[in-house]
């Protein structure tokens, strides 16, 4: 499972998920496709996994699975995953 079938198993959209942890969605978004990796402070990991209804082991393994993807794609490919989260058309 990687992150965004996790957020969609927990029933959010990312911008559910970016309100409810006061981040931007794009940031959400860029962890949908393994652009970035959650990187958040200690105190808010109890928030981060309850908003998405796992345990710590299942978002990391969700985090790495996303990143492989995301390490998979060729040069054109990522480019095309960052057009389609940023809303569409350069």
């Amino acid at each position: 499972m990687d992150m965004k079938q996790l957020r969609e198993k927990a029933g959010l959209r990312s911008v559910d998920v970016a309100s409810k942890l006061g981040i931007a969605e794009s940031t959400v978004r860029n962890w949908d496709i393994g652009r970035h990796s959650p990187r958040l402070p200690i105190e808010e990991i109890p928030k981060f996994l309850e908003v998405y209804g796992c345990t710590l082991q299942e978002a990391i393994e969700a985090a790495k699975n996303s990143r492989k993807k995301f390490e998979a794609l060729d040069g054109d490919d990522r480019e095309g995953q960052h057009s389609l989260t940023a809303g569409g058309a350069r």
